[in-house]
């Protein structure tokens, strides 16, 4: 999309019921704002560091010249428990490489510990989290982004539980052994597959978050109506901002989230929360099959496309002040209890808004809250006092099963 004049812009973005994505504006907390997030436990529900490993090994218990994530940026920013993402592409469903990928992630975030204890440590409860917290340490607790390395089999839950594993998003970009996804066209099992209905109990029984991100909305209402503990989306947006995106959750799913006792867990990616920058990237990809399907996929039109699409049409990034209004919406709908940080740092490549481009710029957004008249106390709510009191019922559940 090229650059526009103010009341062109606005036009399109009523059109697209989205609000508008800021220009470039600089962002800058204050110190009140600073402190808030030194303050209190800060926890976000997915960052991708042991995938962003996998591709290429970085130490990221020092400053790293690239990616969304490392000791000194987090430390800056306030961030005290970052969950790890274990993320399994959905092209490994079905296969015991994904179950042998997922041990290896863990493996790296173990390696971040060891090479660094003085800074890190695995975190496999609330009570972790919070006696590392009063030790100056940052916390790693752990969550696997697709259940499909468990191969159906309720042992390998367990063994993934002793490795601490705390969550599990049931699903991908494909549907799987346990339930549909959100992206898949194809409705394998209208919700939950059997296996699935039977991992909701023991995920229950265990004390293991059940992370409905990504799934169908079929597949989360059986959750919801299965689930005898509180559910989470780790990072997820609200539909509401983004018309027609399955991806994330509409108004009935939070309120049927909030009677859970649960909580959603904003994604920071542009095209989560703005509905301009998701139509840039359907229109992107629009323009890139027209191109596979008139000239081939291996085209010479395609080899340098993205590049020279996103020179051609600047990404209209979403800023802190969109990120601000998908918090906002959920506490008017449901209640400050119900909604935290699940930024998907690491993971959405170069779409992350203005403003908050890297873990170091948390107080960005505390400081959105502030303007927006939330006090500290709601502020630490949201930081991470939702997503801990979330954890320790889903806890308090397991030790009486």
């Amino acid at each position: 999309m090229k650059i526009m004049n103010k009341s062109i812009w606005m036009a399109v973005v009523l059109a697209l019921g989205g609000c508008a994505s800021a220009p470039d504006t600089k962002f800058e907390a204050s110190n009140e704002a600073k402190d808030i997030a030194q303050k209190y436990i800060l926890v976000d529900g997915h960052i991708d560091v042991p995938y962003r490993l996998q591709d290429k090994w970085v130490d990221v218990t020092k400053a790293t010249s690239d990616g969304d994530f490392d000791y000194p940026r987090a430390k800056a920013g306030g961030l005290n428990a970052p969950f790890m993402s274990i993320y399994i592409p959905a092209s490994l469903d079905d296969s015991p490489q994904s179950t042998a990928l997922a041990h290896k992630l863990i493996d790296y975030v173990e390696a971040i510990v060891g090479r660094a204890p003085d800074k890190f440590a695995i975190a496999k409860s609330p009570a972790d989290v919070e006696a590392q917290f009063a030790q100056g340490l940052i916390s790693l607790p752990m969550g696997m982004e697709n259940g499909s390395p468990l191969q159906g089999s309720m042992d390998n839950l367990k063994l993934f539980y002793e490795r601490g594993i705390r969550y599990i998003t049931l699903a991908h970009s494909l549907a799987n052994h346990i339930s549909d996804s959100s992206y898949d066209i194809r409705r394998k099992w209208k919700g939950l597959s059997p296996f699935g209905k039977d991992l909701v109990v023991e995920m229950n029984n265990l004390g293991i978050m059940i992370d409905i991100s990504h799934v169908s909305d079929d597949a989360f209402y059986q959750v919801i109506e299965l689930s005898k503990a509180p559910v989470i989306a780790s990072h997820s947006s609200l539909r509401r901002f983004t018309p027609g995106f399955e991806r994330n959750m509409d108004d009935d799913m939070l309120k049927a989230l909030a009677n859970n006792g649960g909580v959603v867990m904003i994604n920071f990616g542009s095209t989560f929360v703005d509905q301009v920058s998701r139509g840039w990237r359907i229109t992107m990809g629009e323009k890139r099959k027209a191109i596979e399907a008139e000239f081939g996929a291996d085209s010479p039109e395609l080899e340098n496309f993205e590049e020279e699409y996103k020179k051609n049409n600047p990404f209209p990034y979403a800023n802190v002040d969109t990120v601000v209004e998908h918090v906002d919406h959920v506490v008017k709908l449901v209640g400050i209890e119900h909604v935290g940080i699940g930024s998907d740092y690491d993971g959405v490549g170069d779409s992350l808004p203005i403003g908050l481009k890297d873990v170091s710029t948390y107080p960005n957004l505390v400081q959105g809250l502030l303007d927006k008249g939330y006090s500290e106390e709601d502020i630490a709510k949201i930081l991470g006092k939702n997503l801990l009191r979330v954890w320790s019922e889903v806890e308090e559940y397991a030790s009486k099963h």
